[in-house]
């Protein structure tokens, strides 16, 4: 005797098979969000310098990165919840999952590039280079290979959208590979930063008598193992998920989260030294307008001495004096120097080497 389908079930049954994707559409627009935000903080409160450096570019990289993912995972979960019987084609559902597995590998990478502010490929020894950077670039390779076999089985196993999800259930409980690649993920995180963190400590030693060096590199300290913790926490989330829950749901969640959490983590300390960047360049862009800010008008000063007294013109540099009575006299003086002393009344060249974050 057959038994009639109630409406309920058949409700409920249908939020249950859409939950998964409701969950990874609103994590994901939320977290992309979050990278549209800081990617103009980062623009804002960057500086000429810093714009070109490599780091700069990497991070801007990783946003982009991030943010076709977000795109990608919003097209294929929403058209699961709108249109659950015409799914996405084949090719949309592989480069979503592509841009969900493989991008950590470059995310890793930048948090190894830190490792060349201690040992700058110019002036250090080849062999010297070989001996640090030989581990993280053998298991990279290895996480490559382990990535690439299961993206090959993966492409192979079905034909269409619908067969691929359920590949990806069937084969997502203790799956060796992915288990794999997130071990491999934490031992090479875990040596690109404690190698940092060591040759830190060992290098700045002796100058940590220095009030504001030392609060700098403990900054950074913490900055470092941030950026390690959070993502080591999350590993460690997706090992106990993918050998302890047969539904993958949790564990996809839990990998793209990573994969945002990852970024945010190096953005923030990339910002964090652009910003300390911008205001000490804006600092020493305009010391006068500062001091003449400071004096005020109203002193008994002329108008030309109360907005930084007089000037003198070099070409394309300036040189600005505080008004006082002496002004004209050392106006004359300076227009009596020769034009390659002008340099030594420059102010000092900033810092250009590399930076650690």
């Amino acid at each position: 005797m057959s038994t009639a389908v109630t409406p309920e079930a058949i409700i409920t049954e249908f939020i249950a098979s859409i939950h998964p994707n409701f969950n990874y559409v609103i994590g994901i627009t939320a977290f992309a969000g979050c990278l549209l935000t800081l990617l103009v903080v980062l623009f804002a409160f960057s500086t000429k310098e810093s714009r070109r450096r490599l780091v700069f570019h990497l991070n801007v990289l990783a946003i982009i990165l991030c943010l076709i993912l977000a795109i990608l995972n919003g097209v294929t979960s929403g058209r699961a919840i709108l249109d659950p019987f015409n799914l996405v084609s084949k090719n949309v559902y592989v480069a979503a999952i592509v841009f969900a597995v493989f991008p950590p590998l470059f995310y890793d990478s930048i948090l190894l590039f830190r490792l060349f502010a201690l040992y700058p490929p110019s002036v250090t020894p080849a062999i010297t280079l070989v001996k640090i950077f030989a581990f993280p670039f053998c298991i990279k390779c290895a996480r490559i290979t382990v990535i690439s076999l299961v993206l090959n089985d993966f492409v192979k196993s079905a034909t269409s959208t619908a067969a691929l999800a359920q590949h990806t259930a069937a084969t997502w409980f203790r799956n060796p590979y992915m288990t794999a690649e997130w071990t491999m993920q934490m031992a090479d995180n875990l040596y690109s930063v404690s190698f940092f963190l060591y040759k830190l400590h060992t290098r700045t030693s002796t100058i940590k008598r220095a009030t504001g060096i030392a609060e700098r590199i403990r900054q950074i300290f913490f900055i470092s193992v941030a950026n390690f913790v959070f993502p080591l926490f999350f590993n460690i989330a997706q090992i106990i998920c993918i050998t302890t829950d047969p539904s993958p749901s949790a564990g996809t969640m839990l990998l793209m989260t990573n994969d945002y959490v990852t970024v945010i983590g190096v953005l923030c300390a990339t910002i964090w030294f652009s910003g300390t960047d911008w205001v000490r360049t804006h600092n020493e862009s305009s010391p006068e307008l500062l001091r003449a800010h400071k004096w005020g008008p109203g002193r008994g000063q002329s108008s030309d001495e109360q907005h930084g007294s007089a000037m003198r013109f070099a070409g394309e540099r300036s040189v600005t004096l505080r008004g006082d009575s002496d002004s004209a006299m050392q106006s004359k003086q300076l227009s009596s120097l020769p034009n390659d002393e002008d340099h030594a009344l420059q102010p000092y060249p900033q810092n250009k080497g590399h930076n650690l974050v």
